[in-house]
């Protein structure tokens, strides 16, 4: 059988036009929010609303009291442009366990991808509903769904240009807790064939207080063909400080395909966020590019007025939008984690 890459299929950048964006609503008795469910809800209402104000929003419930419960809660948003699918999900985090959608310029122009999924190896239980995500997705669509169940890859870690160009992190996609019995060499060709791209950028480490052993969506984002944003921590005594150091030089050294050095930008990391002793993941790259905005996690931090203003700068005819998520972080994730962007088909490219 030929693979996606074969048959022509490649990874649109984030900022490409969407036809909608995906989110899977939380259920009170998953894991993700222990003790907090009911706080952290007005957020995804947040969420929602600001992504409705872009596009069409299609959101995963259990079943008719859940799609009912999250109607009476969405009464703001305008009812053409919300779609529930009875598609259930362990947890909230549809980066990972949602399809990648890859298009073509032959028909049929839109397929999904279905990776395995085992909640960031083998971290939270269980995880059957979320692995059945993408097939049940594509299905709903009418779309093709290219299956490689038996290869682990979770959306969060890797991030791409649209034009053949990916970036990752040794941390995560080299963790024995993903896909063991491969070498590098033969997760980088998965990754060639599945995808349909050319070109693989490998940073380091990712923060603290990361449970997913790194997702590149927390510290290091294409916002153009050859420009990414990346994050940098200022306190030499900091534990991110290193790492994050290292990745940056990386990043200066990097080379796209045709030899081009990428253009880098650099955002700050906010204060240090503790809950019940633990350290959380709280980043300013974790944001989302929708249509007309992106999504932008603020903490009540004194950097986030310049996460802000570097948005602004990647961003000028987007709109974007702060959102509170010092709640939301306890989930240790927040709004490029909840999204899974479906491709406009026989679009132009939009920057």
């Amino acid at each position: 059988m030929k693979t996606p890459a074969e048959k022509g299929y490649r990874l649109p950048a984030e900022w490409e036009p969407h036809e909608a964006t995906w989110i899977s609503w939380p259920q009170p008795d998953c894991n993700s929010f222990p003790g907090s469910y009911d706080r952290v809800i007005p957020t995804f209402v947040a969420m929602a609303e600001a992504l409705a104000e872009s596009e069409i929003v299609r959101i995963n419930v259990k079943d008719a009291a859940q799609e009912k419960t999250v109607r009476s809660l969405l009464k703001s948003c305008p009812l053409e442009r919300v779609e529930f699918f009875h598609i259930p999900t362990d947890e909230p985090w549809c980066r990972d366990h949602g399809p990648i959608f890859l298009t073509n310029t032959k028909a049929p122009h839109l397929a999904a991808l279905n990776f395995g999924f085992n909640a960031w190896g083998y971290k939270l239980s269980p995880f059957d509903e979320d692995n059945a995500v993408p097939p049940a997705v594509a299905k709903a669509l009418g779309i093709p769904v290219f299956d490689f169940g038996d290869f682990v890859l979770e959306g969060g870690s890797i991030d791409g240009n649209g034009q053949g160009t990916i970036i990752t992190t040794e941390s995560c996609l080299l963790n024995a807790n993903r896909n063991p019995d491969l070498t590098r060499h033969q997760i980088e060709k998965k990754l060639h064939d599945t995808l349909g791209v050319k070109s693989i950028l490998w940073l380091g480490d990712g923060i603290e207080g990361d449970d997913t052993d790194g997702h590149v969506d927390d510290i290091t984002r294409f916002v153009g063909p050859s420009t990414v944003i990346t994050v940098v921590e200022e306190d030499p005594g900091d534990f991110n400080y290193e790492p994050l150091q290292h990745n940056l030089d990386r990043l200066h050294t990097m080379r796209l395909p045709g030899g081009e050095p990428l253009h880098v930008l650099t955002i700050p990391m906010p204060s240090r966020i503790e809950r019940d002793g633990q350290r959380l993941p709280a980043s300013y790259a974790n944001f989302y590019i929708a249509n007309t905005s992106v999504l932008l996690p603020v903490y009540g931090d004194r950097n986030d007025a310049w996460a802000i203003s570097a948005l602004h700068e990647a961003f000028p005819t987007r709109k974007i939008v702060p959102i509170d998520c010092r709640e939301l972080i306890w989930g240790l994730g927040a709004f490029h984690c909840l999204t899974q962007q479906q491709p406009a088909v026989n679009s132009a490219v939009s920057q």
